[in-house]
């Protein structure tokens, strides 16, 4: 827990950097302004095509249907239903434009100033890291249908989506955190190891999405708390191992001072 609320506090640090912010703050405001358009056009034709498909499924549709007030009650559960289901979608959309766009450009800024002392072995690439990616929204969208009539079970549309959004950020974020700087043992081997910790990590930078204003930035700090989080263990690894070298690319060879708490 410690290290996940050390990553937390460095993101916060980083992402308020001079050259930083303003590539991780756009992603937030276009989701935004993507899905209050959709919403506005689709909001309606929505909730009705819903309530459409739930009340054609056999008893349950003639109760709603000669049932005023529990008809009522099934249309505000489908509301706040959609409400809840907009959230994660904004922020998919905002982590995706994260990982592909905005995060590759501030990666290696972050990691030359914290993480100079780390030497790069490239264990992924752009192209697997475009892959994973995909891949990690096809199952997330399977999942999100396959679990839509639960929704209407109270809490349900809350917790499958913190929990399939954290499974996604872990995914997506823990790969591309490592991509440049761990061998393809290391960057095989931590994301396996700290795949429970990154859970938690993705999970709980996933519920900033319903802080407002914070949620313009949620998926922001999620993506360079990834950073921080993996590249410190990585960091750790190569301690044990007697193995931190300098960084290829900087020409870097001292070994810089490192915190380990939020200070900068």
């Amino acid at each position: 827990m410690k290290n996940i609320f050390v990553a937390l506090g460095r993101s916060v640090r980083s992402l308020v950097r001079p050259g930083v912010f303003v590539h991780l703050i756009w992603p937030g405001i276009a989701s935004a302004l993507i899905w209050t358009i959709v919403a506005w056009y689709s909001w309606a034709a929505a909730v009705d095509a819903v309530m459409g498909t739930i009340k054609g499924f056999g008893w349950l549709g003639n109760w709603i249907s000669s049932s005023g007030w529990a008809s009522d009650i099934v249309l505000l559960m489908v509301k706040l239903s959609m409400v809840l289901a907009f959230v994660p979608l904004f922020y998919i959309t905002s982590s995706v434009l994260v990982s592909l766009v905005a995060l590759p450009k501030i990666l290696d800024r972050v990691a030359r100033r914290d993480y100079a002392d780390l030497e790069r072995h490239r264990g992924g690439s752009d192209a697997g890291s475009i892959g994973n990616t995909l891949v990690g929204l096809l199952w997330y969208v399977l999942v999100m249908v396959v679990s839509l009539p639960l929704w209407l079970i109270p809490g349900v549309a809350l917790i499958v989506p913190l929990l399939a959004t954290g499974w996604l950020n872990q995914r997506v974020l823990g790969y591309d955190a490592l991509m440049h700087h761990a061998d393809p043992d290391e960057f095989v081997r931590l994301r396996r190891e700290l795949r429970p910790q990154m859970l938690m990590l993705g999970s709980g930078t996933t519920l900033l999405a319903y802080v407002p204003v914070v949620n313009v930035v949620s998926s922001a700090l999620s993506g360079l708390s990834f950073v921080h989080f993996l590249l410190e263990a990585l960091r750790r690894e190569r301690q044990k191992r007697g193995g931190i070298t300098h960084d290829s690319e900087s020409g870097d060879a001292s070994r810089k001072t490192h915190d380990t708490g939020f200070g900068s």
